[in-house]
């Protein structure tokens, strides 16, 4: 019943996540569109998308109490259904033959993650933390963690590149790290309410500030990310690097699938394959609208004498054409 419990706080919160990320889309198409451009957290929709994002966040906080990372992480494929689902029912978009086989494998897919996630006990304790920080396993992946974001940061900033890719592995490095403070101090918190004090512990407060430290970066470069590229991008490809680096990091760090058989483990990535498999599906060759101007109205300029409008010529090198009556005055002007 805990896990199950875990399991529906990750999936709403999923949800809410994916209204957040097209909302905070929307709010940059519009910023673009504007004659005198602002910051994009001038915008209020924008500011609306955050507050989504992290009441998801929180929900997502929550479940990681009740639930193993491995399990909490993969369900996160409900925000890509979320996106399809706001598509049809609300932007007036069209059900695709591919997005009906991709919600089926995604949904497939969690099925076999609930059934054969593992069962551990989810009450960690500061000193339990404090022991999974300071093993080796985790020390070899932290090192070799970091060196490959800062080789992915240096490409960032020193040589301007910006691909999606890049963005998103960064995203999913310092998210492996958020997870890990997630569980850590949820499991805390929740030992603590239940009588079992453990917020007077040191490791608390530092699992506290990587915490937050990681997800403002991860936000900072999750942004970066959907201002550049469309949303039906970013997401799937988010899932995918997410839930690979949480997973790993459940593994290495919490070591949830240490007990468990191999039958379990082998259906676990099946699910979670399965639905990988359909996010790519539902998001493969999908576009997004982009707002477009039909036409320029110049009735307004001075010395120009049009009876109608400038129409976009896209087989011209120029823009437009005037009116054959219209020449003379051209010329002269």
């Amino acid at each position: 019943q805990t896990q199950l419990l875990g399991v529906l706080l990750a999936a709403a919160s999923s949800f809410l996540i994916s209204v957040s990320l097209n909302i905070q889309k929307c709010a940059h198409l519009r910023l673009v569109c504007q004659a005198e451009q602002k910051p994009y957290y001038t915008s209020k929709l924008w500011w609306c998308g955050i507050i989504l994002l992290g009441l998801g966040e929180v929900g997502n906080f929550t479940a990681y109490g009740f639930a193993p990372i491995t399990l909490v992480a993969p369900v996160g494929c409900v925000s890509v259904i979320g996106s399809a689902f706001i598509s049809v029912f609300f932007l007036k978009k069209t059900m695709r033959t591919a997005d009906i086989l991709g919600g089926t494998l995604t949904i497939t897919g969690i099925y076999l993650l609930v059934t054969f996630a593992p069962n551990l006990p989810q009450e960690l304790t500061a000193r339990q933390v404090q022991d999974y920080l300071v093993s080796w396993p985790f020390l070899v992946y932290s090192i070799l963690e970091i060196i490959i974001f800062c080789i992915l940061l240096y490409f960032y900033k020193r040589k301007a590149v910006k691909h999606i890719v890049v963005l998103l592995m960064m995203v999913a490095l310092l998210a492996s790290l958020t997870v890990i403070a997630v569980k850590a101090v949820s499991s805390m918190i929740v030992l603590s309410v239940k009588g079992k004090m453990q917020l007077t512990s040191s490791v608390f407060y530092i699992m506290s500030v990587l915490m937050a430290t990681s997800c403002a970066f991860q936000i900072k470069f999750l942004n970066q990310a959907m201002h550049l590229y469309e949303a039906t991008a970013v997401v799937p490809i988010n899932f995918v690097f997410f839930t690979t680096s949480a997973i790993i990091s459940g593994v290495i760090f919490y070591r949830e699938f240490q007990s468990a058989a191999l039958l379990s483990v082998f259906m676990f990535l099946f699910g979670c394959l399965l639905s990988s498999l359909g996010v790519i599906i539902i998001a493969r060759n999908k576009k997004e609208d982009h707002l477009q101007i039909p036409f320029i109205d110049c009735e307004h300029i001075p010395g120009q004498k049009l009876t109608g409008k400038i129409q976009p010529d896209s087989h011209s090198s120029c823009y437009g054409t005037l009116n054959k009556e219209d020449e003379l005055v051209k010329r002269q002007s």
